[in-house]
Formats: C-alpha cells, sequence, structure tokens
C-alpha cells in the first residue's frame, strides 16, 4: 500500500509539473518584416514562434534555447538570407537543443568562406518537417560533435548555386544519426546532394534525383562509411555528373567505426551515357570488414554496382529505364508488362533494423503506407496488383 501511495504522489507531481511546463509555454509571431531574431531572444525553453506567410528578408538568428518549436503558419513563409547571416554562418543557427522546424523556406544563404547554410545545426536533436532549401551553399550543414541527431522528413532541396566551393544540398558532419525520410533532392552543382558523415545513416523513401540540369558529384556519400540503412529511394544520376557513382561508401577511409551499408528496395537510374558505378565501395579505403546486403534494387541505364556474388541473387537486376512506366515524369513504378515484377526477395533485418519497405514516396514530398505484397519486387515501388 505504502508503495501504491507513493507511486501515486509521484504521478500527481508529475502531473503537476507537466501542466506547469504547458502553461508557462508561449507562442510568439512574426509577420513579414518584423524580427526573428528579436523573437529568438525573447522567447524560453519550450515556446513555439510562429512565422507568417509571406517574404521574410534578411532575418536571419540562433537558436540557443533547449527546447523551440519554429513553424509556418497560413502558408509557407519564406526567409531570404539577402546577403545576411547568423554568426557569418546560416540563415538560421541551432546551438544545442530539441528543436523542431516545420513549414518554412530557406533560401539563398551566402557567406565569404562558402559554407553558407540555410540551416546550421550544431549540437542536440534537430527535427526538420515540411521545409524547402534552394540556392543555399548549403541547404543543411551540421557540426561534428558525437552526440548530435538530425532528422529530415517531407522537405524539399533544390538548386545549389553556381560560383561557391562544392555546394551540397545537405552535408552532415560527425554526428550520431541522420534520418531522412520523404525527401526530395535535385539540382546539385558539383557537390552532392546528400554527403553524410555520420555514424548511422537512415535513408529511406526519399527521391535523390539529380534532374537534366543538375552537376552534382554524388548522389548518395558515406564518405567514411557507418551503418547505413537505404530502402525504397530513387536514385538517379544526370547526364552531366563530375563522378560515375551514385552512392559512395568509405571513400575517405574510417575512424575504426563499424560498418555496414544495407541496400535494399531501391531505384538507380543513369541517364548518361558514360558508365555508371551504382554502388561503390571503398574496401580498400576502409581497410576493414563492411557487412554488405544488396537485396531488391534496380539499376538501370548504363552501369554496374560494386556487388559481391552473393549479391547476385538477391532480387537485383540490371535493365533499361524503358522497364518503368516513365521515369522522365516520375512514374517509378516497374511497367505492367515488365517481367521483373515479383521477382524481388524478402527484404530481412540487420542490426535489429527491419529493411522491408513499409511505405514509398510521392510526389514531390511526403510517403504513403504500402502493405507488403504477396512477392516483392525489385525496385522503390510496389506494382499496384500484388498488394
Amino acid at each position: 500500500m505504502k508503495t501504491a501511495a507513493r507511486a501515486l504522489r509521484s504521478a500527481a507531481w508529475a502531473a503537476v509539473l507537466l501542466c506547469a511546463l504547458t502553461a508557462q509555454a508561449a507562442v510568439h509571431t512574426v509577420a513579414p518584416g518584423q524580427s526573428l531574431a528579436a523573437a529568438l531572444k525573447q522567447a524560453a525553453d519550450g515556446d513555439e514562434i510562429q512565422l507568417l506567410a509571406g517574404e521574410h528578408h534578411a532575418q536571419v538568428g540562433v537558436i540557443h534555447q533547449k527546447r523551440l518549436t519554429l513553424r509556418g503558419v497560413g502558408g509557407r513563409p519564406v526567409l531570404h538570407a539577402a546577403g545576411a547571416s547568423a554568426e557569418g554562418k546560416a540563415i538560421l543557427v541551432v546551438r544545442d537543443g530539441d528543436v523542431h522546424i516545420d513549414n518554412i523556406e530557406f533560401r539563398g544563404a551566402r557567406v565569404p568562406d562558402h559554407n553558407g547554410a540555410g540551416i546550421r545545426f550544431e549540437r542536440g536533436h534537430l527535427r526538420v518537417t515540411r521545409c524547402a532549401f534552394i540556392d543555399n551553399q548549403n541547404g543543411i550543414l551540421t557540426a561534428n560533435f558525437g552526440s548530435a541527431e538530425l532528422t529530415v522528413q517531407d522537405s524539399e532541396f533544390a538548386q545549389a548555386p553556381a560560383g561557391t566551393t562544392l555546394p551540397h544540398l545537405l552535408y552532415a558532419g560527425g554526428i550520431a544519426r541522420v534520418t531522412l525520410t520523404g525527401n526530395r533532392f535535385s539540382g546539385g552543382n558539383q557537390g552532392h546532394l546528400v554527403k553524410s558523415r555520420a555514424r548511422e545513416h537512415h535513408v529511406r523513401y526519399n527521391q535523390l534525383v539529380d534532374g537534366a540540369g543538375g552537376r552534382a558529384a554524388y548522389e548518395l556519400e558515406f564518405p567514411n562509411g557507418g551503418l547505413a540503412f537505404v530502402v525504397g529511394n530513387v536514385i538517379g544520376q544526370s547526364a552531366h555528373s563530375s563522378n560515375p557513382a551514385l552512392l559512395s561508401f568509405g571513400a575517405e577511409g574510417s575512424d575504426g567505426r563499424p560498418h555496414a551499408l544495407h541496400v535494399v528496395n531501391n531505384t538507380f537510374i543513369n541517364s548518361g551515357l558514360r558508365p555508371a558505378i551504382f554502388v561503390r565501395v571503398h574496401r580498400d579505403k576502409l581497410k576493414a570488414e563492411v557487412e554488405q546486403r544488396l537485396a531488391n534494387n534496380l539499376f538501370l541505364g548504363l552501369g554496374l554496382p560494386d556487388a559481391r556474388l552473393s549479391d547476385l541473387a538477391l532480387g537485383n537486376f540490371l535493365a533499361s529505364p524503358t522497364v518503368l512506366l516513365d521515369a522522365d515524369v516520375g512514374a517509378y513504378t516497374l511497367h505492367p508488362m515488365s517481367l521483373l515484377r515479383g521477382r524481388g526477395v524478402e527484404p530481412g533485418t540487420a542490426r535489429g533494423v527491419d529493411l522491408q519497405p513499409t511505405f514509398e514516396h510521392t510526389q514531390p514530398v511526403g510517403t504513403r503506407a504500402i502493405r507488403p505484397p504477396k512477392a516483392w519486387s525489385p525496385g522503390a515501388f510496389q506494382p499496384p496488383f500484388q498488394e
């Protein structure tokens, strides 16, 4: 009875504390022409800043709170850098905390060292949803603090600018984890669509297709290896790429971390006439064992994956893009008459991670849930008749 009474008192105090914290949280509103920096200085931990739809010019700032939500309302507001930056780094700098940024467009970040970012993320946990990063030297750029975690969902990254040094649409440093879901990356320019030095990478249901005018080097690069789970993505290289590899793993060596690369139910497309390396694993640079599984992938266009003999029987197929409905307009499902339908294998699990796709990418961004088919097909999309 005493134990039960103590538990009830603890629960009551927890409820009181939660109510007190909720009651103290405030909502701050920033309209076009008002100061975002002032709102960021005024907001307390747990508050929400609502950015009203419209054009916000030269509104930059630092998020120093331990908990904060910054949300666009009434439509998607646009933060134009317009030559300004916070601390010479970015439109927004996230210092250290649990921060959620939702429904905001970041545009035109430029700084003298060519690393100007829409968001510069330093420490803590940053969650970005329904945002857009257009014409920035880096869309999102992180620091190298090993405990930081970045999650990006249902967001668009595009139009890497010319005249700057290796602009990346998303560049994660040596952080703990990067999770990308339902995003769209296109329009690279010499840099990469996604580059991540994190120890763990979860890349699911994204569209990383450079597009006809794109000039990205890699579409997806893990230069130091790590644990990478790449599931249900469309990864497409343009004819103007400076590098034949679409997915690169370990090109810059390792720091002794464990390595695993699991690439399952993706659609790789080479749009050029130069043969591509769809998946390139640099074992010579890593000088370590790499746990690898390639299963149910479509490799379309000229090129080969860096596959082992054991991968060849796991539902991976080389073919022409004509096996799809119409890749030029984003219809990446297998053609109804394709003989590849139903010729995949069970995706399986690895290191406690389920590799079975449970969603598919939707245009332009986002995901939709799917049911497991009776027989899996290769590629990022399962034919409707198999559901």
